[in-house]
């Protein structure tokens, strides 16, 4: 089960960034008094009771951004809430209930995710019997907050971990063969219908050489060897200078809504067609959303005949995604059913990998044999270390590392670890997350590190 995602939402200027601050014991997002400060989501990994989940910022609902960016900071709040699994609908307490809270919780009720309702700012115990007026916002539990008083913080994360979803072990997600949701997502006109149509045998799609005939997402369900799978098929997307209207607009924002909907995402380029801006667009969304993926090359009947070698082709997409090395390449003819099967059978492959959990023993062993082959370099005159590690999540494979302080350890060397874990452990083809976790203080004063008692792992 992947990272449970508890995302803050509410009208401008109702201490959300804040609450996130304080949850995270640390400066995570940017406060301000000014509206409309956050634009993006902020993320952070939070810890309690031995549960992971991540607590996500967003901006404030129903807020006329002055530099016209409104439309775009309601695309990501969409989005945050869109992958929720649980939300906190924050409201000020100080100022009471506003219109523009009741247009929130208006959007929320559309949303069919448990919430929790945050009455903040509640600095005072005077305004508690004031609160009764935030019960008809949302059917939900209530709980009152103070950052500045420090109120209420441990209950507001012991009502957190009640209302997540519950924890579900590897072994436990595979029994009975999950249906698995295949995103069929790529530029115009690189034959993904048309690979859905072999798939289900049928012309269940309009094929068309006329490019972006499919306008909307389609899911289609299809059994194969007695297992049932969903592919969902998407526009054809181009790039956004060049989308005609709205149609194409929300083409490409369903295509990106399909690549987070799945569990494996087959990326697909045209055998005779470089790769263009577009592709790599997608692609960044597939790296942003840490998904198992697949590069199909189709048309390679077409690219036979212009003499082009499967080699070629796998050294071309490494040279255009270096990051991506880890991703297997599937090499088909859609129109012909050539080599359909072997590719379902390799993403049956890879989502069980997104599945595999790693002992803790075993993890370590393979991060303390990293650091003995290859140190981290001292930074500042300061050593790095590692104490431990261990997999909090599946899909993807989501790794916390706690260490004497993440600034110490450079980029090259974290991708370095990350090759290590790859190449050691069972997900060699599927994307890893990895946090690197300073230790708290007085953890850090007890500390005996891994490898020989009493020392950490060499850094």
């Amino acid at each position: 089960m992947a990272v449970p995602k508890v995302v803050i939402v509410g009208r401008p200027n109702v201490g959300k960034s804040s609450l996130l601050n304080w949850q995270a014991g640390k400066l995570v997002s940017v406060v301000d008094s000014m509206a409309g400060v956050t634009r993006d989501r902020v993320t952070y990994l939070m810890q309690a009771e031995d549960r992971y989940f991540e607590l996500i910022d967003t901006g404030g609902m129903g807020f006329d951004d002055p530099d016209d960016l409104t439309a775009d900071v309601e695309r990501q709040i969409d989005l945050a809430i869109e992958e929720a699994d649980l939300i906190l609908f924050v409201v000020d307490g100080n100022t009471g209930l506003t219109p523009l809270d009741e247009h929130v919780a208006s959007r929320l009720r559309k949303v069919n995710v448990p919430k929790i309702l945050v009455v903040n700012k509640c600095d005072s115990t005077k305004t508690d019997d004031e609160v009764y007026e935030f019960y008809r916002l949302a059917d939900a539990p209530l709980i009152q907050t103070s950052v500045k008083g420090n109120r209420h913080r441990r209950e507001l994360q012991e009502l957190i971990l009640e209302n997540l979803p519950e924890a579900v072990d590897a072994s436990e997600a595979e029994t009975g063969d999950p249906e698995l949701k295949l995103a069929i997502v790529g530029r115009r006109n690189v034959g993904k219908s048309t690979f859905i149509n072999a798939l289900v045998q049928t012309e269940r799609m309009i094929v068309s050489e006329v490019a972006g005939t499919t306008r909307d997402s389609v899911d289609v369900r299809f059994e194969l060897d007695g297992k049932a799978f969903t592919a969902i098929d998407t526009p054809g997307v181009r790039k956004r200078k060049s989308l005609a209207n709205d149609v194409e607009f929300y083409g490409l924002v369903r295509a990106k809504k399909s690549i987070r909907r799945a569990d494996v995402v087959l990326m697909f380029f045209d055998a005779v067609r470089t790769i263009s801006r577009v592709d790599k667009q997608l692609v960044d969304e597939i790296v942003e959303r840490c998904k198992p993926c697949v590069f199909v090359v189709n048309k390679w009947d077409l690219g036979l005949d212009e003499e082009m070698t499967t080699e070629k082709w796998a050294e071309y997409l490494t040279h255009n995604f270096a990051t991506m090395r880890h991703v297997p390449i599937a090499f088909i003819t859609a129109k012909d059913s050539r080599n359909i099967k072997q590719l379902i059978n390799l993403t049956q492959t890879i989502y069980k990998q997104a599945l595999e959990r790693v002992g803790t023993s075993r993890l370590n062993r393979v991060i303390e044999a990293a650091v003995d082959a290859n140190p981290p370099r001292y930074k500042a005159n300061r050593r790095p270390k590692i104490y431990f590690a261990t997999q909090v999540a599946t899909q993807p494979p989501t790794i916390v590392i706690k260490c004497n302080d993440p600034k110490l350890f450079e980029p090259n060397w974290k991708r370095y670890l990350l090759g290590v874990l790859r190449e050691e452990l069972p997900f060699k083809e599927v994307p890893i997350r990895l946090y690197f976790r300073g230790r708290e203080e007085e953890e850090r004063n007890k500390g005996e590190g891994l490898g020989r008692p009493g020392t950490p792992i060499n850094g």
